[in-house]
């Protein structure tokens, strides 16, 4: 196993390190240790795709587990947010918030899926279907956000204006990313609609 695929198994190794972190009360600051673990797995990404791409070490496994590994820390993350609301609703801005936080996690991972599933389709008729732009943005705005919002509530408790103003980021974050995920996943289904075309039989 090449060290590119040693650095993405690295990065899901860390996802039940990371879950684990955040949800035990007993670790002090366990938002602000998760924060560090999930900002460390989600620099692994760059790193992994980099050396691949450098030295000439892309193989399929790689392929496989890359975008796996992404999306299923990046789920994680957002599912536990979702779970304990105790990291970002010290804002107190209203009962609105919850639900609205759920249709935004809801709309990206569905976007997930549905590019997911078209990447299988695609390479079922061999063709590689390369991330865009957009979805390059996206994916950096989604973890900035996510790590605002795992640490806004350990840092409001150390300092509550600068507390008030990460989560803040946060969910400005989280809404800029949900925007993004329909728009990329809109434009990479339009760019990508011949995949889905049946052909014809002669």
């Amino acid at each position: 196993m090449n060290l590119p695929n040693k650095i993405t198994l690295t990065r899901i190794c860390l996802i039940p390190v990371f879950a684990v972190i955040f949800l035990v009360e007993a670790i002090p600051y366990r938002g602000l240790i998760a924060c560090a673990v999930f900002v460390l797995a989600a620099c692994t990404d760059f790193l992994d795709g980099h050396i691949a791409r450098s030295r000439g070490l892309v193989t399929d496994l790689g392929k496989f587990l890359d975008p796996i590994a992404d999306k299923v820390l990046v789920s994680t993350a957002l599912i536990l947010l979702l779970a304990r609301p105790a990291a970002w609703d010290f804002l107190d801005l209203g009962g609105w918030l919850p639900p609205l936080l759920g249709v935004c996690v809801a709309l990206i991972l569905a976007r997930e899926l549905i590019v997911s599933g078209l990447r299988m389709v695609a390479a079922a008729k061999g063709a590689v279907l390369a991330a865009d732009m957009i979805g390059k943005v996206k994916t950096t705005v989604q973890d900035i956000a996510v790590a605002a919002l795992l640490a806004g509530a350990d840092i409001f408790s150390l300092q509550e204006t600068a507390g008030a103003v990460v989560c803040a980021v946060g969910l400005i974050g989280i809404a800029l990313a949900t925007v993004l995920t329909v728009w990329s996943g809109a434009v990479y289904l339009i760019k990508n609609r011949n995949i889905l075309k049946e052909k014809r039989e002669e």
